[in-house]
């Protein structure tokens, strides 16, 4: 039986994983949910037509978009030996967060990188001064991390610097 082409949905090379954090319980990772997971194209646009965008959400909260069975926590097994690349926003640009934050998702799930692999989700914190990283497997693999952070500075057309710390520091070991 033939599929007519108008059902047909584009696959995504990985499942993703939605997750919020919503800032509401004392302990941190109680905060931590799971929403929903998509592997196609249209089932992402799906949820970003129904979703709050980052502006939208409460001061505090973050969104982050992970691959299925990565936890968006620095603890869990493919982030503790990564890092991020971050962009930090000075003030509070909603358009500018929103435009930004969907650049760096449809990047990361179309698997846009030359080292796909080692990209294990995108998070973007809103607060006073909020920020948007792209976080990564094996921090020391520079060559892989900065092409990673070349691509995104490339494409992503912001006027800020990238940084990108590994998780278990608060120096950044690359900028561009």
């Amino acid at each position: 039986m033939l599929i007519p082409a108008e059902n047909l949905k584009h696959p995504l090379l990985n499942e993703w994983s939605f997750w919020l954090f919503t800032n509401t319980k004392k302990v941190w990772d109680e905060n931590l949910v799971e929403l929903t997971s998509f592997n196609t194209v249209e089932d992402y646009w799906c949820l970003y037509h129904h979703m709050k965008l980052p502006s939208e959400l409460s001061m505090g909260q973050d969104y982050a978009i992970f691959k299925k069975g990565i936890t968006p926590m620095w603890e869990h097994e493919r982030n503790k030996r990564g890092g991020r690349w971050q962009i930090m926003f000075n003030e509070l640009k909603f358009k500018t967060l929103d435009n930004v934050w969907l650049d760096t998702v449809l990047l990361a799930i179309g698997e846009n990188f030359l080292n796909s692999d080692l990209i294990c989700g995108v998070v973007v914190n809103v607060r006073q001064k909020s920020k948007i990283s792209i976080w990564t497997d094996r921090g020391n693999d520079s060559k892989a991390v900065m092409d990673i952070g070349r691509k995104l500075r490339k494409h992503l057309n912001v006027p800020n610097k990238l940084r990108y710390y590994l998780h278990t520091t608060s120096n950044s070991l690359y900028i561009m």
